[in-house]
């Protein structure tokens, strides 16, 4: 069994699932947006829940509160997740400060589930641990010290990690909170020789941090975003990435790339593993 991973394409915006080898199921944010037919209403929770036959998440990851990470919060019940994770130390004025009149029922849902989920997990239904998921190891990393005027900086970077593979799932962190996290030894040791970045702030420069990349070089670089967004640290990270052969989903070609985005490749399946011989891979599939 391998550890799947989906990158969602929805627009200006972040949605990620992973399925464990257990049948464990996670999201990373909520985002909507496009996916097929550029259709800007598509739901990834409705389409996990109708597609995929999911009835229930295990655990559901928030990176932080704004419009383009939530977007999808109203259908969150649907799927009765079991565990939620978001930037707890932030205050509801935090939060609502710079909500639009006609997003505040997003932002009102998301408070009302944050108030909600507020009992401690015991380690034995805990779906983080690499016991209950299928050995996958999940190292979240809460940046708490910036000021709350900029909520991107208090994105919640999140380290995926199965059969010596690793992919690194940030928010909109920008370079504060990036150096914070430095300051920490066991992020430092969780993002050391990561094989896949997921480009934080939808691969604007305002998220573009080179001393993370001390610590590693990936091979290849994902980017959510649309064609309204400014990507403009897409050559930054292409340079910085060594390269990884990706294939179409349609097995028409493969080709080695070192970027790849949902607004010019689609959704993108990434599965981490282990072969017959005991040796681990990594596929990445694109349109």
């Amino acid at each position: 069994m391998s550890l799947k991973i989906i990158i969602w394409d929805v627009q200006h915006g972040s949605a990620t699932y992973m399925r464990t080898p257990n049948g464990t199921h996670i999201v990373k944010d909520l985002g909507t947006g496009s996916f097929g037919e550029k259709d800007r209403k598509f739901s990834p929770l409705i389409h996990l829940k109708n597609k995929y036959d999911i009835s229930q998440l295990d655990y559901v990851i928030i990176s932080h509160p704004h419009k383009d990470h939530i977007d999808d919060i109203l259908n969150f019940d649907k799927l009765s997740p079991r565990v939620f994770c978001r930037p707890k130390h932030l205050s509801s004025e935090d939060i609502m400060k710079d909500a639009r009149e006609e997003d505040k029922p997003l932002f009102e849902k998301y408070l009302e589930i944050n108030d909600r989920y507020n009992q401690p997990v015991p380690d034995s239904e805990n779906p983080s641990l690499p016991a209950n998921n299928g050995g996958v190891e999940i190292a979240n990393f809460h940046p708490k010290k910036s000021s709350t005027t900029n909520l991107n900086n208090h994105s919640i970077v999140t380290i995926i990690s199965y059969a010596d593979s690793k992919i690194i799932i940030p928010g909109d962190n920008e370079p504060s909170s990036w150096k914070e996290l430095l300051e920490n030894e066991s992020f430092i040791k969780s993002i050391r020789d990561s094989d896949i970045f997921v480009a934080p702030h939808h691969g604007r420069e305002s998220g573009y941090c080179p001393e993370i990349f001390e610590y590693f070089k990936p091979y290849l670089t994902i980017i959510s975003d649309d064609v309204e967004t400014d990507t403009s640290a897409t050559d930054r990270y292409s340079k910085l990435s060594q390269g990884w052969k990706v294939h179409h989903r349609d097995g028409s070609a493969s080709e080695e790339r070192k970027c790849v985005t949902t607004r010019n490749d689609g959704f993108i399946v990434i599965d981490f593993g282990t072969n017959s011989d005991g040796k681990p891979y990594i596929s990445v599939k694109i349109a």
